[in-house]
């Protein structure tokens, strides 16, 4: 098992006193990028961690194929997958040997580490592997890379535990489960049609029907996909909705209530007034008061 020696390989390692002084200070202190690379046709690369690692792993499969094991079982991973092993979880992993990957990878530690990797939890049901797009997320990770190679300045060090945060996020949105893809999918395509309709009623079992799912199991994998529930989901898209039309827009309030599929301007208004904080007409008044402050101030 190979640690480097790959042509065009890119590779960066924080010097242990660094990692220890960077995570007392503020920022860095919540997510730190401590290793980072680029690994292309990385014949023969492995590594083999019985105790596993003290930071988080994040290994994007920008081409080839490799393998992962970990005390779940051994699993093939290849083109679009990111691995994610949480801290002192044992594992080995390595290339394969009759189609090398390419790899971009990086270590982070820190508290926005750990949250990050519980908001996944939900998407990684209990595995390491996730689905997403090498095109649209390898870019993220070179500058990653980027960032902790220029130098070792606090500078270079938020720049690179901005770029990870910023993986981190997209994967919670863009990623898909390595199993049940499809499903995945058809509540991707609810979610995309609850935004374009908007003023319809909202009804469970025509959502289910359509995702191809039983009400009950769609209820529990829309809430796994998006954190809450269909009717929370709708409730949220409807507000911002009409936060944008009384700022915006000179519709009533039955006009803009309407639009957002209530019937009831008084339901809406005290829909609104929960979610927002205030009812409608005076965050439309106070929204407007403060553009013209702003304007006048310009």
């Amino acid at each position: 098992m190979l640690r480097d020696g790959f042509p065009g390989e890119r590779l960066h390692v924080l010097p242990r006193p660094l990692v220890g002084e960077a995570l007392k200070q503020p920022l860095t202190e919540r997510l730190l990028v401590t290793d980072a690379g680029y690994f292309p046709h990385a014949e023969h690369h492995g590594r083999r961690r019985p105790q596993g690692a003290r930071e988080l792993i994040v290994i994007l499969v920008s081409d080839g194929v490799g393998w992962i094991e970990t005390p779940k079982g051994r699993v093939t991973v290849s083109t679009g997958q990111v691995v994610l092993l949480p801290p002192g979880t044992p594992h080995s992993y390595g290339a394969d040997s009759a189609s090398p990957w390419s790899i971009w990878w990086f270590h982070a530690t820190g508290a926005d580490a750990g949250a990050h990797l519980d908001s996944l939890q939900e998407r990684l049901r209990d595995e390491y592997v996730l689905n997403a797009d090498a095109a649209t997320v390898a870019p993220l990770f070179e500058a990653v890379v980027a960032a902790l190679s220029v130098d070792e300045t606090r500078a270079s060090l938020l720049a690179a535990s901005g770029a990870a945060w910023h993986v981190l996020a997209v994967l919670g949105t863009v990623a898909a489960p390595s199993r049940g893809t499809s499903t995945h999918s058809a509540i991707e395509s609810i979610c995309e049609y609850l935004r374009q309709h908007l003023e319809q009623p909202t009804k469970v079992p025509a959502l289910a029907r359509r995702a191809q799912l039983s009400a009950s199991h769609f209820r529990v994998v829309f809430r796994r996909t998006t954190g809450v529930s269909v009717v929370e989901y709708v409730r949220r898209l409807r507000m911002a909705r009409a936060r944008f039309l009384l700022e915006a827009t000179d519709l009533s309030i039955a006009e803009v209530a309407a639009s957002v599929g209530y019937d009831d301007p008084f339901y809406f208004s005290r829909q609104f007034r929960t979610v927002v904080g205030l009812p409608p007409s005076q965050f439309r008044e106070h929204s407007r008061r403060s553009e013209t402050g702003a304007r006048n101030s310009t």
